[in-house]
């Protein structure tokens, strides 16, 4: 029993300090080396304090600014730390009734609009904590927040398409528009 026990013990402590010390330290040493900024958390940082990520969506209310798309984190909207979706079918009366409100809200913000409302403005994403939303949903936005900034709406809508990416090789993903990083250019702008 002993020859068996011993060699597999050793095997377990083995793997265990291989998988679970020394994989993990190396991978975070290169991820540090290499991509500094991501291996961090992305995080955004103006004068000395930390405002954000560019991986996490934020709860923006101002009707000032961009919102991004709605979370469905629990107990606090963009909760790192509770990340998930709602898990509610197309079918679901709970969300049909969130869509309408979300729709409502946004007419409510913009009563001249009378464009039709993006679905990522009144939906949520799979972890809750999208930080984009697609530059149809920024383009929508664009006449409010110009409107209350006194700002040209071309001049919003160039710092959309400025901050516009594409999809990734040209072929994934959805072009999309990062909410913070609008928001943070958009509030750099000169005032009238």
């Amino acid at each position: 029993m002993n020859t068996i026990l011993r060699p597999a013990l050793v095997l377990f402590v083995l793997l265990s300090a291989i998988t679970g010390i020394v994989y993990p330290f190396a991978v975070t040493g290169v991820a540090q080396s290499v991509f500094p900024a991501q291996a961090a958390g992305s995080l955004v940082v103006r004068d000395g304090v930390t405002i954000g990520s560019t991986l996490i969506g934020q709860n923006f209310t101002d009707p000032k600014h961009f919102w991004g798309r709605p979370s469905a984190t629990a107990l606090m909207p963009y909760n790192g730390g509770a990340s998930g979706g709602a898990n509610q079918g197309p079918l679901n009366p709970a969300l049909m009734d969130a869509v309408q409100g979300r729709i409502e809200a946004l007419r409510a913000a913009d009563p001249g609009n009378t464009v039709p409302v993006p679905v990522d403005l009144v939906t949520t994403s799979a972890s809750g904590l999208d930080p984009d939303i697609s530059p149809a949903a920024a383009h929508y936005q664009a006449a409010r927040v110009a409107r209350l900034r006194n700002l040209p709406v071309e001049q919003v809508e160039r710092l959309i398409d400025d901050h516009a990416k594409g999809r990734l090789f040209g072929l994934l993903g959805e072009a999309r528009v990062n909410v913070l990083a609008l928001n943070l250019a958009l509030d750099a702008q000169p005032s009238p």
